[in-house]
């Protein structure tokens, strides 16, 4: 198996002081790493809302709206015992049915009830990796947003140790419709002000929704990475979007993706002739090198997890930009520049993960 799609070819160490436990203050005074791949240039004394010196007049800023919402629930058995149940995705109109990871696993099976304060969950079904499908006894939507919005935990990752009052801090500024049990980290830099000043030099910009799930955040166990498969997400374009994607393409401008959950969106909204489309669908796209981005020309990131699906994406998108994308020698070289940027990073103190610096590439 070639290096390129072995697992460990994506690790690195990580000290545990350089893993971000809070947004930095204001959010766009993080760092920002702008890499120019086909040029070789690394700019690394940037804070991130000098984003805005990277950014043309005719570039199309592409963010992802979705909203976190609290997934964690900690519960009770029938047998009295302690349990929780993580919301994973929504399953249906009004929010009642749900994939979700259930812990202990072993103790929870189909026809089970569990208690969440008052509440009652049905275990509807079973499948494997503890993912099972769950019934809210609710009549409404509105019932069971009130209900989560009193009795939910937030979901942070488990490497943020503090969980007291960080709802707010782990959603974007723009967050807008509720799903995802994941932040799309890179977006947690914007500012409103800073927004404001990005159209104001004639960037546009616009949204997709992917509720961030399972297949974003689940780790690759497969030394060889292309038999990872990816759980399915929930995504949307508006008509209005792709309207704008095809009118940057037009006039040669570039469309950037802020982050990893945005640029799979944009990916699987584009047919293998390069033509976008709008409306919803569950993708399941698993981006690693080799794979050729028809969209996405520019890619705001953070700094991902060793071994993870968003680091195999980024060193795939690294490859586009270096002109060459389906070259195994110049894939594994440009993934070893990656993992150099990466470790350089973490030795000069950088802040890593979901609460954690920015790159820019271009």
């Amino acid at each position: 198996m070639k290096k390129l799609y072995n697992l460990s070819s994506y690790n690195y160490d990580l000290p545990a002081e350089n893993i971000a436990q809070f947004p930095a203050v204001p959010r766009d005074t993080s760092k920002l790493l702008v890499w120019d791949v086909k040029e070789n240039k690394i700019s690394d004394k940037n804070i991130f809302r000098d984003i805005i010196k990277f950014l043309r007049p005719d570039d199309l800023l592409i963010l992802n709206d979705t909203k976190v919402i609290p997934a964690r629930l900690k519960a009770v058995r029938e047998s009295g015992g302690q349990c929780e149940v993580f919301l994973l995705k929504n399953l249906t109109p009004d929010f009642l049915t749900w994939e979700a990871l259930v812990k202990p696993a072993r103790k929870i099976h189909k026809g089970d009830k569990i208690f969440v304060n008052d509440a009652v969950l049905y275990i509807i079904d079973e499948m494997d990796e503890g993912i099972r499908h769950v019934k809210f006894d609710f009549n409404s939507r509105d019932e069971f947003m009130k209900f989560l919005d009193s009795a939910g935990h937030v979901p942070l990752p488990p490497y943020i140790k503090n969980n007291d009052d960080m709802m707010e801090k782990y959603q974007t500024v723009f967050a807008k419709h509720e799903g995802s049990v994941a932040a799309p980290t890179a977006s947690l830099h914007f500012t409103p002000e800073l927004i404001d000043k990005i159209k104001s030099i004639g960037v546009k910009i616009s949204y997709v929704t992917l509720h961030v799930g399972l297949g974003t955040f689940r780790p690759v166990k497969v030394q060889d990475i292309r038999e990872h498969e990816i759980h399915t997400e929930h995504c949307e374009m508006l008509e209005e979007t792709a309207n704008l994607i095809r009118e940057c393409k037009n006039k040669h401008g570039r469309v950037i993706a802020s982050g990893t959950t945005a640029a799979r969106t944009l990916e699987s909204f584009c047919d293998d002739n390069g033509e976008i489309k709008s409306g919803i669908l569950d993708t399941k796209l698993f981006i690693y090198p080799g794979y050729k981005f028809k969209v996405v020309d520019a890619l705001i990131t953070n700094f991902h997890l060793p071994e993870s699906s968003l680091l195999m994406l980024v060193s795939s998108f690294a490859a586009n930009k270096s002109g060459i994308f389906n070259d195994d020698e110049n894939n594994e070289k440009i993934l070893e520049k990656l993992i150099e940027i990466y470790k350089n990073c973490a030795e000069n103190g950088w802040r890593f993960f979901s609460f954690g610096d920015a790159m820019f590439i271009e």
